[in-house]
């Protein structure tokens, strides 16, 4: 049977379970032999429903016999039953019952049953009817009820020394992402401010986070150590913040676990603060668990087993005994069993110990992953019976021996120790335990021991040198063009049984993402045909590539190392100019940046030329299509405006090779904070600008040089005629491989469609107003772009992909449409004249309402006849289903409209009137009321985003358009559009959407302003923000800024069109 998928115990956001990496256990763990408990405490209970007594033991619940000193024997024919509950004298005495026992009890009275005060508990005596055949046996015993009142003191003691860590991992590194999450630690010395917990808490990469104790006071903790492999890590607070409770320590008892041993679990779980799980330790000798692939995995040691059923949030929560002393730590459990897994803490208490004193936590390693296997399996793998029998002998209690798993390539233990050999002696010394491996290792840092394994019934004896678990550990990474690269870590090398050597991927952002989607897991091998065997070649290689060249780059997957692959990346220097190498400080609990070096300048582009492929078809005049395609790629410097996608690439249509102009979809070009690269023949890439982008028709254009391409590029021609239906077309596309298919179809309809708006997905750019042609082919549906032409190559269509709604597992939705190119010829007309369009609009969505439900909400039928008469092909009118804020004070959702500017308006095309004038006069119908109201219009200038401002891991900027569309007045102009993962707003709960309106208690109602304020607030420090989410709900919260990590910064477009950054150092302005 496959087991359970194993989850770690942090309570992270996205609360999605971790699975397992095989469907099967992948560290055969053993059965232990020593799970039989050898007192078994015994407590009876009625069932309230059956009055059926039922036996207690350990927690198994049973109804049948009773087992009294390792017997089973049936129930005595006693009428009597005396039944234990766990109440305090204290609660006895201060007559402290809740609500339910005082309930019990008085129906215990009127069922004339007699209740008893001992000194210790509480008993009730149940008198059965006499013809009751119910056996009773009496359980009540002071044991319990010492052991009851014990417990309570312990958790009672226990509790004030528990804190809910809420961390934030800044950026991802090694095995982990950026993430916010909480879980849970402990003091472990009092005076120095010294906490423990998971690794997986503490993290291999950059901490930020801070622990509330039991009174709710509240400080910040920073890593100071982090074991390499084990699931332990401490973090440091300073006392002195703590003043209003006295902090107590609990100390690390290891070896007080045994099998049986009842335990309580006092933690974070499911992020309650404080919860106490109660259990018994069933299994010391399970190996670790296994988490799954591209994660941290604790190896090498046991692991001790319980049913606990925590859950998230319970990481690095103390496992106690009775005294309240330390026995384990919890790690991790089954996502559909109630079993836990906790630490054993032998090594945790030696590094605590090597803390206290100020001495480096020596770890040493052969690069070799063992397994904990039972006697039987060994045998199976070679063992003799002699080395069995010695085993046994010298280890009463040792159900197995430890057997090699994983021997990676090029370390000390490559080819002297080989997967599946018994371990048998270390220096000379039996070994049974990871413990007493661990301890050989630690104190043989680059000493060579002796290692004696069983193979094929043979002891083989091998010196093996030691070498230092933390020099393989990374404790540096570089950024640079929007992605992290280190070192490869123990942890991936050994997931893999690969070299701990090469340049690791964490992650592949900005222009550095192979073409596989994966954005961490990759080896770069090679880079810029130099090869980057580690990370201090790859920093010399990145310090020679100059901005905006393209590199060839050779990767491997660690999931797929025998596929290589090639990719050419786009070195961004520009939008991510900085190159940084940040350095691990476990005395500051920072990371430390360092600056590499100033980019180099872009090169100069010069002239290439270029041939176009042949496309056979038909027709001549349409085959020389191809030569008015051209490929645009967008690459974004950052997160606004919704769009979250790095980078987007369709072919564009050249409608004037001359200046150079392309037409191409929205969907590729969302904004202008991005870069443009024109593909010409496949064969040329020169730079391009953004010249406009069309506020509703989901259509930009784009410019590049045509001095810089020797082709015989071709501008469109171009119709001016509107297309109908049925108008015979060929349609030309590129599919999804970006090859050029035709085929010869017809217009089947033209209609106004919405695209549909997604409530799930932050506003973005959405076509609005569009009237769809529609063509009789499924080869348009494979098609992203395309045209509609006639028979002698003239354009009538531009077939273009559009963005939507999400699906439900929140991919983006695109709709395929084709639009009439007439809709665009006035904005291309102006450019071709050398003008510089800004056409007006009348900012609001309509669609399409039929005559018959026009008259029904009274439309008069004078209008009627007006539109039957002046549009042969559809007779429609336009219902306003969305009001924009320009346009607010005048037009209403229902809105039916007849006219503008006295013209009667029955396409899409006749919206279009109000391209040069402010304001338009619009007839409508309104509650079957006709009236004219004047509407303002606004410029396509004016709803562009041309500021962004980062503040603490936010960009703000003013309410975009796709914002504007859908609320009729904004709270303030400080909009956020991003929260980046792993930073103080992601942590602090600040989304896209919102808006902020007051920082401690100041207005903010524009980015200015907002500047202002926290320009004034230092590092590290609470701010207060009341902020108004996108449905209008006003609330308050908190963020304690991190400079370090993400420090404000801000871009603008100059008056040329060019965007700037800036930095903020003290409060200055600093153009980067």
């Amino acid at each position: 049977m496959a087991s359970p998928p194993l989850r770690r115990k942090s309570s992270r956001l996205s609360n999605i379970p971790i699975k397992r990496r095989t469907s099967g256990i992948a560290d055969s763990s053993p059965e232990s032999s020593s799970s039989s408990v050898n007192s078994v405490s015994k407590r009876l209970r009625t069932d309230p429903e059956s009055n059926a007594t039922i036996q207690t033991i350990n927690g198994l619940e049973s109804s049948s016999d009773v087992i009294v000193d390792g017997n089973s024997s049936a129930l005595a024919n006693d009428p009597v039953v005396s039944t234990s509950f766990d109440v305090s004298m204290d609660d006895v005495n201060n007559e402290q019952f809740s609500n339910n026992e005082e309930s019990e009890l008085d129906s215990e009275d009127e069922s004339n049953n007699v209740v008893i005060l001992d000194d210790k508990k509480l008993v009730k005596t149940e008198v059965l009817p006499p013809s009751s055949t119910t056996a009773a046996v009496t359980s009540s015993s002071t044991t319990t009820a010492m052991e009851s009142v014990e417990w309570q003191k312990t958790t009672e003691r226990v509790v004030k020394s528990v804190v809910s860590v809420q961390f934030a991992s800044v950026c991802s590194f090694d095995t982990e992402g950026a993430f916010v999450s909480e879980a849970t630690g402990f003091v472990v010395d009092a005076e120095q401010g010294i906490i423990m917990t998971n690794r997986h808490v503490v993290g291999s990469g950059p901490f930020v986070g801070y622990a509330v104790f039991d009174n709710h006071e509240e400080c910040d903790v920073k890593p100071i150590y982090r074991d390499p492999v084990h699931d332990f890590g401490f973090l440091k607070f300073d006392p002195k913040r703590i003043k209003h409770m006295k902090v107590q320590a609990l100390e690390l008892r290891p070896d007080l676990a045994r099998v049986g041993c009842e335990i309580r679990v006092v933690g974070n779980d499911a992020g309650e603060k404080l919860s106490i799980l109660a259990g018994f330790i069933s299994r010391l000798d399970r190996n670790a668990p296994d988490y799954g692939d591209l994660t941290y995995n604790d190896f090498n040691t046991e692991y001790i087993q319980a049913a606990a059923s925590t859950s998230g949030g319970s990481s690095g929560s103390p496992v106690v005994n009775i005294d309240g002393n330390v026995v384990a730590l919890q790690a991790g459990g089954s996502t559909s069993a109630s079993t836990d897994f906790f630490l054993p803490l032998y090594r945790g208490k030696r590094a605590l110990e090597c803390i206290r004193a100020g001495q480096p936590v020596t770890r040493g390693t052969i690069q070799a992953q063992f397994l904990l296997k039972p006697f039987d399996e060994c045998r199976r793998l070679g063992l003799t019976e002699e080395a069995e029998n010695l085993a046994r002998k010298s280890f009463p209690d040792a159900i197995g021996l430890l057997v090699a798993e994983t021997i990676l390539p090029e370390g000390p233990s490559d080819g002297l120790i080989r997967e599946g050999d018994c371990l048998i002696s270390i220096n000379g010394e039996q070994i049974s335990r990871f413990s007493r491996v661990d301890a050989i290792l630690d104190e043989s840092i680059g000493k060579e021991i002796s290692v004696t394994v069983q193979r094929g019934g043979k002891n083989i004896t091998s010196s093996i040198l030691v070498g230092d678990l933390h020099a393989i550990t990374p404790d540096r990474f570089v950024t640079v063009n929007g992605s992290i690269f280190h070192n490869i870590s123990y942890q991936i090398a050994r997931l893999y049984s690969i070299p701990v050597r090469g340049v690791y991927v964490a992650d592949a952002g900005g222009s550095f993402g192979p073409e596989r989607g994966d954005a961490t897991g990759w080896i770069l091998d090679e880079l810029d045909d130099q090869p980057t065997p580690d990370l201090d070649a790859f920093i010399e290689v990145m310090k020679s590539i100059a901005d905006g060249k393209r590199v060839s780059a050779r990767f491997r997957h660690v999931t797929d190392l025998h596929t290589i692959r090639y990719s050419i990346v786009y070195i961004d220097r520009h939008w991510h100019k900085s190159m940084s190498l940040a350095v691990r400080n476990d005395v500051t609990g920072l990371w430390d940046y360092e600056e590499l070096g100033k980019p180099l300048p872009a090169e100069p582009v010069l002239p290439q030329k270029a041939k176009f492929v042949d496309l056979y078809l038909e027709n001549d005049q349409v085959s020389k299509l191809v030569r008015s395609f051209v490929k645009v790629a967008a690459r974004v410097g950052s997160k606004i405006e919704g769009y979250y996608s790095s980078s987007m690439t369709e072919y564009g249509l050249v409608i004037d090779a001359e200046k150079g102009y392309v037409l191409v979809t929205r969907y590729t070009v969302p904004h202008d904070l991005l870069d443009i690269y024109v593909t010409v023949a496949e064969s040329v890439i020169v730079p391009g600008k953004v010249v406009f982008m069309h506020p509703l028709q989901n259509y930009a254009i784009v410019q590049y040089d045509p001095s810089l391409v020797d082709a015989p590029i071709e501008s469109a021609k171009l119709s001016s005629t509107p297309l109908k239906q049925g108008t015979p077309v060929v349609f030309v596309g590129h599919n999804h491989n970006l090859r050029v298919v035709s085929t010869k179809t017809r217009v089947t309809d033209i209609s106004t469609v919405v695209i549909p708006l997604s409530p799930e997905v932050s506003p973005r750019y959405r076509g609005t107003n569009l009237d769809s042609v529609a063509v009789d082919t499924p080869l348009s549906g494979d098609c992203g772009s395309g045209v509609l032409a006639d028979e002698d190559g003239t354009i009538r269509a531009l077939w273009m992909s559009f963005l939507g709604d999400s699906t439900g597992n929140g991919r983006d939705r695109q709709y395929r449409l084709a639009l009439d190119i007439t809709l665009m010829r006035s904005v291309i007309d102006q450019l071709r004249a050398g003008e510089r369009p800004n056409p007006r609009v009348l900012d609001v969505e309509v669609n399409a309402i039929q005559v018959v439900n026009s008259r029904i909400r009274g439309v008069g039928e004078e209008w009627i006849r007006k539109v039957e008469e002046s549009n042969n092909e559809r007779h429609q009118l336009f219902n306003v289903i969305r009001v924009a804020q320009s346009a607010a004070g005048s037009l209403r959702e229902g809105d039916i409209l007849l006219a503008i500017n006295g013209k009667l308006v029955t396409r899409v095309l006749d919206l279009n009137a109000a391209q040069d004038a402010d304001e338009v006069e619009v007839t409508l119908v309104r509650n079957r009321k006709e009236m004219t109201v004047t509407v303002p219009t606004i410029a396509t200038d004016d709803l562009a985003t041309d500021r962004v401002l980062s503040w603490c891991g936010i960009n703000l900027h003013k309410p975009h358009h796709a914002v504007v569309q859908q609320l009729k007045k904004s709270p303030s102009d400080v909009y956020v559009v991003y929260s980046e993962p792993g930073s103080p707003a992601n942590q602090y709960g600040i989304s896209s959407t919102y808006f902020i309106t007051d920082v401690n208690g100041e207005p903010t109602p524009n980015l200015d302003r907002f500047l202002e304020v926290v320009s004034k607030i230092p590092d590290n420090t609470y701010v207060k923000l009341r902020i108004v989410t996108f449905d209008n709900l006003p609330c308050a919260c908190s963020i304690k800024t991190n400079y370090h990590y993400f420090p404000t910064s801000e871009r603008v477009r100059n008056a040329a069109g060019k965007w700037e950054s800036f930095s903020f150092e003290d409060g200055v302005r600093k153009l980067i």
